[in-house]
């Protein structure tokens, strides 16, 4: 009988486990991490690059709705915004809370992202916390001391055991056999990861910590060494308070942590106390806010109070008035306060994009001899291979050409799904693919200089959508003619 027959689908032996610190590394950053490690470089172009904008920086984030919702929420919690400015996107953020402040934050999310996924998760939520505990409780006291380094800092502990929450996560039967090991009685850590795995986790650590240039203040810590100064200092002794606060806060262990704490801020044991327990429990909200809200509760608040607060999961960028209408009066402030041009373009294709429930939003500016229009910078599903794309010679087409329309004529193109202009909208389509779309001039004095585009594969672009993108376009013309009076102003 066919129902007698039972089938097995062979499986795929499966690689060995990686030989030594070294191999983990690498297997890590280039199989079970790629995603962060795309971040992390994303984020440092722009970092160490002296030139870059806050724009550049944006769309980084941007490309990820789930992260742009954890940097918004973050950005108006008391923790990074204490004078509570209201800040509704990601350009107003770099601005209230700075540009390094945001990118770490970037870094920080990712980070959760990456490793909430399997492995032992006991162990990797229990790094998560501590790291967390750790990072609020050095900013704080950085803050308190006058380090000027306090978001440096705060990443620097919060990345400080990245191989351990690594390992926990990706180790497989490594992972299992030394957690095994680590519950047997009296054991000492360091011995236990020598004795299974050949080497300690710190190591590997370290070994992330330079492969994905993460910085020089979390590489001193990670590798115990003293380069790190003061600063160093801090993510060190936190990280060491953190640990002792699970034996509860009078624990003779967590007294001789807070006495050193003190000691390096200046501070009575009893005063620094108290405000420790007060930045406890700032740090399970800080979790929460990252997206770490199952680490949240194990940071002892108090007398071992734990954080019960839940955070909705982010849903993609779907239509809004109301942010709609704040980002057009953020454009209107920038415009009046003569903020440079890129910035104000960046910020409204961001309204365009979290606003209008569309999925991919374009600006593209004509070449100096006008004859090419050329994608800057877009936003969505495959922005990066969008904007590549995203290049036209403006007089190619015939004479019913979308692009032609949008710049000669100076007049929005606007296309359902099927629409093709009776083929004015081919060379289009090919680069951009069907659905609906629209297209909208950014013009100086009435003349084009370039381009909002925007298409929906989901649905039409409803009238609602339509006149937003219009009230953008409206914006970003006057800017551009801000812009182009000043310059033919005699000098």
């Amino acid at each position: 009988m066919l129902s007698d027959l039972q089938f097995e689908v062979p499986q795929a032996p499966r690689p060995p486990p990686p030989q030594g610190a070294g191999g983990w590394v690498q297997r890590i950053a280039q199989q079970d991490m790629p995603a962060f490690g795309v971040t992390v470089e994303g984020v440092r172009c722009v970092t160490d690059d002296e030139s870059a904008s806050a724009a550049r920086l944006s769309q980084v984030i941007l490309q990820d709705a789930a992260m742009t919702a954890k940097v918004l929420k973050l950005a108006n919690s008391a923790f990074y915004n204490p004078t509570r400015q209201p800040v509704s996107t990601i350009s107003r953020a770099i601005v209230v809370l700075g540009f390094n402040a945001v990118a770490d934050m970037a870094l920080g999310i990712a980070l959760v992202d990456a490793l909430l996924a399997s492995g032992v998760r006991r162990r990797v939520v229990d790094e998560m916390a501590r790291s967390f505990h750790a990072a609020v409780q050095a900013r704080a006291l950085a803050v308190s001391i006058g380090e000027r380094r306090a978001e440096e800092i705060f990443i620097a502990a919060l990345l400080s055991r990245i191989g351990e929450m690594a390992f926990w996560c990706f180790g497989e039967e490594l992972a299992t056999r030394l957690d095994r090991a680590l519950d047997e009685p009296g054991t000492d850590p360091d011995h236990a990861q020598q004795q299974v795995l050949g080497f300690r986790l710190r190591q590997l650590t370290a070994g992330l910590v330079r492969e994905w240039h993460l910085g020089s203040l979390v590489q001193s810590v990670a590798e115990g060494n003293s380069s790190g100064g003061r600063a160093g200092e801090l993510v060190l002794q936190s990280h060491r308070l953190c640990a002792a606060v699970e034996h509860g806060w009078h624990s003779r262990e967590a007294r001789e942590a807070v006495a050193a704490l003190a000691s390096l801020a200046g501070r009575p044991d009893h005063e620094l106390l108290e405000d420790l327990k007060g930045q406890a429990e700032e740090a399970a909200r800080v979790a929460i806010s990252f997206g770490a809200s199952e680490a949240a509760r194990l940071i002892p608040r108090g007398e071992n109070g734990m954080c019960e607060e839940e955070v909705p999961e982010p849903e993609p960028p779907a239509a809004d008035p109301q942010l709609q209408l704040r980002i057009l009066r953020e454009l209107s402030a920038m415009i009046a306060a003569r903020a440079p041009l890129n910035d104000v373009l960046h910020l409204a294709m961001e309204g365009l994009y979290r606003t209008l429930g569309l999925e991919r939003a374009l600006f593209a500016l004509l070449a100096s001899n006008r004859s090419q229009l050329v994608g800057k910078a877009a936003l969505g599903r495959g922005a990066e291979h969008l904007a590549q794309g995203f290049v036209f010679t403006v007089a190619a087409g015939p004479a019913t050409d979308a692009i032609r329309c949008v710049i000669e004529q100076a007049r929005p193109v606007r296309l359902g799904a099927g629409d093709s202009m009776s083929g004015g909208a081919d060379r289009l389509r090919r680069v951009v693919g069907e659905g609906a779309l629209c297209l909208v001039p950014i013009c100086a004095a009435n003349r084009p200089v370039g381009v909002f585009y925007v298409d929906s594969r989901a649905g039409a672009i409803d009238e609602d959508a339509y006149q937003g993108l219009l009230h953008f376009a409206q914006q970003a013309s006057m800017a551009v003619t801000q812009v182009a009076v000043a310059q033919a102003r005699p000098r």
